[in-house]
């Protein structure tokens, strides 16, 4: 049998569990500090998030506000396949506001802990077994569906969080949701509780991270009997944040063969969120993180290209991304040749040795090495000289109070263009104005945009890099200078010259 953290007889083997998400990044992950969607924004994600197969998106709160309340109805009527809800406190009128959002059901949250009910609410064990079964009703009766979320649950007495919970199942509850509101939880605790509450119903589970606990606490409920798991993409939320959406989804695929989601839209969900909500992804991030799928050492790299599976748990495209050979201090043959072939340059043995050394001396230095960077060493050593396609002659950008605006002057196959746009700042007014001098060869797709600061102070030089697609050809570029906007653009220009070439 299949069992967790030693297993008791109750345990249910995960690769018996039958789970479906409840994804609250649109509530709950947006209460991360700095975080505001907008609402075109939260229906792209929860349009995002039905296409993954989510269960059921909670749009947000009611109460917070008439804009929050539009968005939520925006949602709701997007005719989505997953449950739309509201998230609500233990107010009658919360209630009343989600039903004019048009959602299916509503996440009534009660105090659980004696810290929640004496100290934050000012009531009693009995007021919130009375209030709970009342709102519950209410509820039900104007026809929405019901979870209540026993709140601080973790911290709670099991044997009132058992009465609690069960009064609502009785009251008319469709579930209840043991909730680690701080992230304080061991799989020990989480266990005891969930199971206890698995008995009376069906039951879903709510977890944070801030003990790092989050994905064993989600596997640790299923494991006692509940069949939800509260998620937000990216494991976006208030402190530490919530158990991430793609990490349990791919530990219970690849851990114990159980479909939930479809798996290959979670990394463009990741991104969509990660760009929206300002908060970029970790390259060490499960799953979606920039370097979940990249391999830079010679061994690792060698090992790779002769077998998918030797240094990966399952194959990228599993979540819909590529896998990436990356160059730097500790770069092998194999894996420069590998990067020299994608770009049809052909190396002669003793060529190869030279350039692996010259790519592992400019890694030393503690530069990231870019397709670029190998191809000019490739070059040199080869004694090639190229000619390039394009080139920045002029660039002239401005913003002050008016619309960001920007103007180049490329020489593009011996041929003189200018050109000029407008954008959301002087780094996006310029990057138009390249595409738009180079007219249709200017159709490459900026795969990712990132900025260091190398030196410090105002006049801190700033490295911009860069990564371009254009059929089917990638190239990483970077390039330094104290303008982050001469930066920009004279990465991307390098990086159509070398696409072109």
């Amino acid at each position: 049998m299949n069992v967790l953290f030693g297993g008791s007889p109750e345990t249910t083997p995960l690769s018996d569990t039958d789970a479906q998400f409840l994804d609250t990044t649109l509530r709950d992950g947006e209460q991360a500090p700095g975080v505001s969607l907008s609402p075109d924004q939260k229906v792209e994600i929860a349009r995002k998030l039905d296409a993954t197969g989510v269960s059921v998106i909670e749009a947000g709160s009611a109460c917070t506000g008439a804009g929050e309340r539009e968005t939520i109805s925006r949602v709701a009527q997007s005719n989505p396949d997953a449950r739309v809800t509201s998230f609500c406190r233990g107010i009658r009128s919360d209630i009343d506001l989600a039903l004019d959002c048009g959602v299916d059901g509503v996440n009534l949250v009660v105090p659980a802990s004696e810290r929640h009910i004496e100290q934050k609410v000012g009531t009693t064990r009995g007021g919130v077994v009375e209030t709970t079964v009342e709102l519950t009703e209410y509820a039900r009766d104007h026809g929405l569906w019901v979870e209540v979320l026993g709140e601080d649950g973790s911290r709670a007495d099991t044997e009132f969080l058992t009465e609690l919970m069960g009064e609502a199942l009785k009251a008319g509850a469709d579930r209840v949701c043991y909730c680690d509101t701080v992230g304080y939880a061991t799989p020990e605790r989480t266990m005891e509780a969930v199971s206890a509450l698995a008995e009376l119903g069906p039951t879903s589970t709510h977890t944070h991270d801030d003990l790092g606990l989050a994905v064993t606490n989600a596997l640790a409920s299923l494991a006692a009997g509940a069949d939800l798991v509260h998620t937000t993409v990216n494991g976006i939320g208030e402190r530490a944040g919530n158990v991430a959406l793609e990490e349990v989804a791919i530990a219970l695929a690849e851990g114990y063969d159980v479909e939930t989601v479809d798996t290959t839209g979670l990394y463009d969900l990741a991104r969509t969120v990660a760009d929206f909500t300002g908060i970029p992804l970790a390259p060490n991030k499960a799953v979606v993180g920039e370097n979940a799928f990249t391999h830079e050492s010679g061994i690792h790299t060698d090992g790779q290209l002769k077998d998918d599976a030797m240094y990966e748990p399952y194959p990228p495209e599993t979540v819909g991304r590529e896998r990436r050979l990356a160059l730097g201090k500790h770069a092998g043959r194999a894996g420069v040749e590998a990067a020299l072939a994608e770009h049809q340059v052909a190396v002669s043995p003793d060529e190869l040795a030279e350039v692996t050394d010259r790519v592992t001396d400019l890694g030393d230095t503690g530069k990231r090495v870019t397709d670029a960077d190998v191809l000019a060493l490739a070059e040199t050593v080869q004694g090639r000289e190229r000619e390039r396609r394009v080139e920045l002659e002029d660039l002239t950008a401005a913003s002050g109070n008016g619309t960001p605006a920007a103007s180049v002057k490329l020489v593009v196959d011996g041929e003189e263009r200018t050109a000029s746009g407008t954008g959301s700042g002087p780094v996006d007014a310029a990057v138009k104005a390249v595409r738009s001098a180079l007219g249709p060869r200017g159709d490459a797709t900026l795969d990712s945009y990132h900025v260091d600061a190398i030196t410090g102070g105002t006049d801190a030089v700033v490295t911009v890099e860069i990564e371009m697609t254009r059929d089917d050809q990638s190239v990483s570029v970077a390039a330094s200078d104290t303008d982050i906007t001469r930066a920009s653009v004279a990465a991307m220009v390098e990086a159509f010259d070398r696409l072109l070439a």
